[in-house]
Order: structure tokens, then C-alpha cells, then sequence
């Protein structure tokens, strides 16, 4: 394991406040997880606040059941596993609810956690920055505050059709947005994008802007043999696999890759291999069973662990979202394991990842969202074309090297802090 630089060393108490921080084991984003892990291994001392309803399941582990809040170990990490109610995934209302309850226990755990110097919020959900900020206030000390965007809402809730504009819930998350970003000393972007749409509404200044982006863990996800027990065990033989690794919901709209499978029955050598979970899962099965499609298959979550295998079992990797004006200002995060593996991408997203994929590290292919013809048109021009798909892959493994390493970003992401509680 790399760690990171001791030079100019200086001592840091970090509390990271994230809900969605993963349980050991589970699949998603694991930025944090990856974070806090090298920080602590660079000798900070680090405590995470988190949820202990796992978001794979649905379902409050048994060693949690009961507890306000639970403290354990996660390597150097402290982590305390605070209360979700239970109605989490029953409805939005019922989120809503849970939500609630974790901006409750969550507050507990921050009075609970010690003195720290520097605290992040990760929004989404918004709710985590108002334990963050009476985790400032607890102390006598001064105690840095940074609200990390890694998605704008309540925007992108609206605009899925989640959330109505003038609702009283999206004008008090608008008011929360605004407090939010008002209340902390920075606030870091995940794309500039973001970072271009909080100036413009006039909710943060451009210097207390600061940007580290998402990334791969290149230790973890690289370039390896295709064919491998992933591919032997779902007899996938000499297909031409495209992977589509992430959430099964509305805003992905997976149905694009139903009707592009649709449009490729003639291509018998080709296969669309789903992987994660969501609400969308169930529905999308029916249908692909309804219309009798055999090219396009439903794998269920998997394991942190197993992700590099089946990224590299496929030949190439496919990124989707809506047809939605907001999406254009996101980066998709399996891209970048993608790239790191060397696969080059299907990427149905426009805007800024379409940037940055196609054009800065020229690692993929683009098709216009909910397409299905473009997203057809480019999975056959991968499978015709494996040297294309070969230098593709190269490239993005070698953009991921140079700009986005989780080892590059943690050590990014620590300089900011070091001069947060410095100044």
C-alpha cells in the first residue's frame, strides 16, 4: 500500500460526516472509505460518522439493531455507525423520515466524538452538514468546516421528477443548499461544473471554492486478464461484454440499454452485463424477460472486492444517465475504474464527463442519452474494432495515472485542510 508523504508533516484531527460511508465488505462508492484509509495510514487521526443501514440490503445489520449509536474500528479508522429508521426505503416520505433520525443520532455521535480540527459534510443528503456544523460549535477550539457537493441538490431531484420546485420540502433543502454553503470555510466540487453553477447562484465565492475531484484506487483496479473466473463462471466464452456497473434507478434509466440490447439481437456476440442493485432492478428483469432479450443479463450487487474482476472480465464499460440538463455537470464514478482497468467506455452522459472522457483522456465513446440507436451504433463499433478498444483502454488507464489516483487526491485533499487550520 502506498502511503502518503510525511514531508512538511503536520498532525491533523479529521471527522468526516457520511452517511452512505461503506460498511466493510459492501459494494458502491467507496471515496471516503479510501480517504479516511490513507490519511490515518499517514498518521492522522480520523473518525467517520455514518449510517448503520446498509444501503446493498436495505436492512440494519444485527450487530447494530438496537443501538443509538455504535463505535467500532474500521482499520485506523474510528467510525461510528449512528441510527437510520427503518422506513429508509419504503417511500420518499419515509426517507425523509430516516433522514430525520440520522441528522439526530448522527449529532449525538459528534458530541460524542472528541475534539477535532477539521470537519466534512458530504452532501448528498444535505442533512449531514448540520452535524457537521454543531460538531464546530461543540468545541472550545476553532474547528474548520468543509461542505463537500459530490451531487447539486435539491436540483437533481427535481429534475428527475423526485422532488416538485415549489414544494415546501425542495424550498427548505434550497434553503439548507445555501446555509450550508454560507456556514462552511470551504466547499469542494466534485466536477468544475459545480463549481461554475454554485458562483453563478450566487451561493459561494470563487476563492472559497476548492475542487478534488472523484478517482480510481489504482492499487486495486487494474489491468488484468480477461479471461478470468468472472467470465468462466458466467460463461460468458468469447462475447463481446459491455458492463454497466452502478445504481438501478430513475435517474440512470437503464431502459436505454434494454432497447439498445433490442437493437442488437442480430449480434449474437454480444452481451450487456448489468451489475448493482436498485429500485429499477426488478422491473427491468420483467421487462427483458417480457421481450425475451437473451444479450442483456442482471448480476446483482457485488462485493468491493469482486469489482475489479468482473470490470475486467468485460471489454468495455458502459456510463448512463437521463436525457437530463443537470447530469451534464456530473462525472460518472465507475468511469474511472474503468479506465484504470483499461477499458474503454460507452458513455451515454453529456456535458463535463463527456469531456472528459472523449476528449480530454480519449478513453471512450460517446452516444447520445436515452439513444438507444447511438448507444447500439457505439457498442458495435468497440466490438468491430478491438484495437481501438485497446488503445482506448490504454489511454484512460494512463489519464487516470497522471490526474486521478486516489493516492494523488487524498494527499490533494490534506494540503487543503493543512492550510485551512493553518491560516
Amino acid at each position: 500500500m502506498i502511503k502518503l508523504a510525511l514531508s512538511d508533516w503536520q498532525f491533523l484531527r479529521i471527522l468526516v460526516i457520511h452517511q452512505h460511508y461503506l460498511m466493510p465488505g459492501h459494494g458502491g462508492g467507496s471515496r471516503f472509505n479510501e480517504f479516511s484509509r490513507l490519511w490515518a495510514a499517514a498518521g492522522h487521526e480520523v473518525t467517520v460518522i455514518a449510517g448503520n443501514l446498509s444501503y446493498v440490503t436495505g436492512k440494519v445489520p444485527e450487530l447494530y439493531r438496537g443501538h443509538w449509536t455504535t463505535c467500532e474500528s474500521d482499520g485506523d479508522v474510528t467510525v461510528w455507525r449512528c441510527h437510520v429508521p427503518s422506513s429508509y426505503g419504503r417511500s420518499y416520505l419515509g426517507r425523509m423520515w430516516a433522514f430525520f433520525g440520522f441528522t439526530l443520532s448522527s449529532a449525538t455521535a459528534a458530541w460524542r466524538a472528541g475534539a477535532h480540527d477539521i470537519v466534512i459534510a458530504t452532501s448528498p443528503p444535505l442533512i449531514t452538514t448540520i452535524p457537521a456544523w454543531l460538531a464546530t460549535r461543540f468545541k472550545r477550539s476553532r474547528v474548520r468546516m468543509i461542505f463537500e457537493v459530490r451531487d447539486l441538490w435539491p436540483e437533481s431531484a427535481i429534475t428527475t421528477n423526485v422532488l416538485a420546485r415549489d414544494s415546501v420540502l425542495t424550498k427548505l433543502l434550497f434553503k439548507l443548499e445555501r446555509w450550508a454553503c454560507r456556514c462552511a470555510d470551504r466547499v469542494n466540487v466534485l466536477t468544475p461544473a459545480f463549481r461554475d453553477d454554485l458562483i453563478s447562484r450566487g451561493l459561494v465565492s470563487a476563492e472559497k471554492v476548492v475542487f478534488v475531484s472523484n478517482g480510481a484506487d489504482t492499487e486495486l483496479f487494474y489491468p488484468a486478464s480477461r479471461d478470468n473466473a468472472v467470465r468462466r463462471d458466467h460463461q460468458w466464452a468469447d462475447r463481446f461484454v459491455v458492463m454497466y456497473a452502478g445504481q438501478h434507478g430513475r435517474a440512470n434509466a437503464l431502459s436505454q440499454l434494454l432497447h439498445a440490447a433490442e437493437l442488437l439481437r442480430d449480434r449474437s456476440d454480444i452481451l450487456i452485463a448489468c451489475v448493482g442493485d436498485g429500485p429499477e432492478r426488478l422491473a427491468l428483469i420483467e421487462e427483458a424477460q417480457r421481450k425475451n432479450l437473451t444479450n442483456i443479463f442482471f448480476y446483482g450487487p457485488q462485493t468491493k472486492a469482486q469489482m475489479p474482476d468482473f470490470i475486467n472480465a468485460c471489454d468495455a464499460g458502459a456510463a448512463v444517465l437521463q436525457n437530463n440538463p443537470t447530469f451534464r455537470t456530473v462525472y460518472p464514478n465507475k468511469v474511472f475504474d474503468y479506465m484504470s482497468c483499461e477499458r474503454p467506455t460507452v458513455l451515454a452522459i453529456d456535458g463535463i464527463a463527456r469531456k472528459l472522457v472523449c476528449d480530454e483522456a480519449r478513453a471512450g465513446v460517446f452516444a447520445e442519452p436515452e439513444n438507444a440507436n447511438q448507444i447500439a451504433s457505439a457498442i458495435r463499433r468497440l466490438a468491430d474494432d478491438p484495437e481501438e478498444c485497446r488503445v482506448m483502454g490504454r489511454r484512460g488507464r494512463e489519464w487516470v495515472l497522471m490526474n486521478a489516483t486516489r493516492q494523488m487526491l487524498a494527499t490533494k485533499y490534506l494540503d487543503i485542510m493543512k492550510e485551512m487550520v493553518s491560516a
